[in-house]
């Protein structure tokens, strides 16, 4: 998804007259009635969602409150996102670890069950097709989720090379969980609030580990992960329960986890450092120069055997030309495609994400420059609307993390 969520955010409910608010909607997205809905969009609507269409689905960009104090509210009690649009698949079969560590960067076989890992789809020539977070529930099951907007690309990726190793004799087979809805409750009550939910130890589940368990009466598949550097939990909720479990989530908590849109996933995921694929990772960008390299297996790479693995393991040993950096900026937040130039004004990069933090209160911004002007501290021109604004390389992420690990 191109260009900054929280920008459209703000495109999209400032005061234009209606006429121009509809227009705007058209130039960035497909008509409403295209659109596919979530089994809370009612549930959004009567609290206020403002809702846009992203990624073929009209969903909430914010609610009530600004994108910034929906921002810095998750941080500070939490939020509860609607993450429904994303796809939820689980592949099955005793040869189901082989065919997925094909496909994808991560050592499948080296987690143990339970537990899970980022890791990125890859293409003949290393590129990102997707990022994904995958579990293996079981020797013979593994859960994944991708992104919404890669969703039929996926799929159909997935299907093309599963038909090829099933020919072959290999036993794999999928389920798409389109009976399912995803929440995600993110920030520093999740945990509380959700262990008032289930008779499950939440205290015993750890950062990238997965349980189906017992929730508000309804049985779920929950991972402790998320997308804004805050400890928190994506919930995989039966799509008849998912209402109630929204509703109880934000009763317990006495209103203090509020319902949180679009635009402040986008600012929390980019105080995180977290790319946002279409925008910070894309086909021809590979896991190496987007600084996931700590996400290759040490055993995939000494053996390879995945999608593009031969320029992969070439850039481990001889570095990238390009790196994925953060940056702080003076004037005019960044957006998506300034350019970044050096202090003789030669081109070095591009941003690819950016926006004004609202839990730092200054601008923040990530890219890609060249190798050698990426360490932390290399000064830089960042242009905006034609403007040359002073920059500097920042270490990611920008706010600490806060996930829940073992002590």
């Amino acid at each position: 998804m191109r260009g900054s969520l929280w920008h459209l955010g703000q495109l999209v409910t400032r005061r234009l007259p209606q006429a121009d608010k509809k227009a705007v909607a058209r130039r960035f997205f497909a008509s409403e009635a295209d659109l596919k809905k979530t089994v809370l969009y009612d549930f959004h609507v009567a609290n206020g969602g403002k809702m846009v269409p992203f990624a073929g689905w009209s969903m909430p960009i914010q609610y009530k409150d600004s994108i910034m104090d929906s921002t810095v509210n998750c941080r500070q009690n939490g939020g509860l996102f609607d993450v429904s649009h994303m796809c939820g698949l689980s592949l099955k079969g005793k040869d189901c670890v082989p065919f997925l560590e094909k496909l994808v960067i991560a050592d499948v076989a080296g987690l143990a069950p339970g537990t899970g890992t980022l890791t990125v789809f890859t293409n003949e020539k290393g590129g990102a097709i997707d990022d994904s977070v995958i579990t293996k529930v079981k020797d013979d099951h593994i859960y994944l989720v991708v992104n919404a907007g890669c969703r039929d690309k996926d799929v159909a990726h997935i299907e093309e090379h599963m038909k090829a190793f099933k020919s072959k004799g290999g036993d794999v087979s999928w389920h798409i969980h389109d009976e399912r809805s995803l929440l995600a409750l993110q920030g520093p009550l999740a945990a509380p609030v959700l262990q008032q939910l289930t008779k499950d130890d939440l205290s015993k589940l750890y950062f990238g580990e997965f349980r189906i368990l017992d929730i508000n009466g309804a049985t779920c598949f929950l991972t402790r992960t998320g997308y804004t550097g805050e400890d928190g939990f994506e919930i995989s909720v039966p799509l008849e329960n998912a209402v109630d479990l929204a509703k109880a989530i934000l009763e317990r908590s006495e209103e203090k986890i509020r319902l949180t849109g679009l635009g402040a996933r986008d600012s929390l995921r980019l105080e995180a450092g977290l790319c946002l694929y279409g925008n910070d990772m894309e086909q021809h960008i590979t896991p190496v120069e987007a600084g996931l390299t700590w996400a290759i297996g040490k055993r995939r790479r000494a053996e390879g055997g995945f999608l593009g693995a031969e320029v992969i393991l070439k850039q481990l040993e001889e570095g990238p030309s390009i790196r994925r950096v953060g940056f702080t900026s003076s004037g005019p937040p960044p957006r998506s495609h300034s350019e970044i130039q050096d202090d003789k004004g030669n081109n070095i990069g591009e941003i690819t994400s950016g926006g004004f933090s609202p839990c730092l209160k200054k601008n923040i911004a990530m890219g890609y420059v060249k190798s050698g002007l990426h360490k932390a501290g290399t000064k830089a021109k960042i242009l905006v609307r034609g403007k040359a604004y002073d920059g500097v390389v920042t270490k990611m992420p920008f706010v600490p993390s806060k996930y829940y690990k073992p002590s």
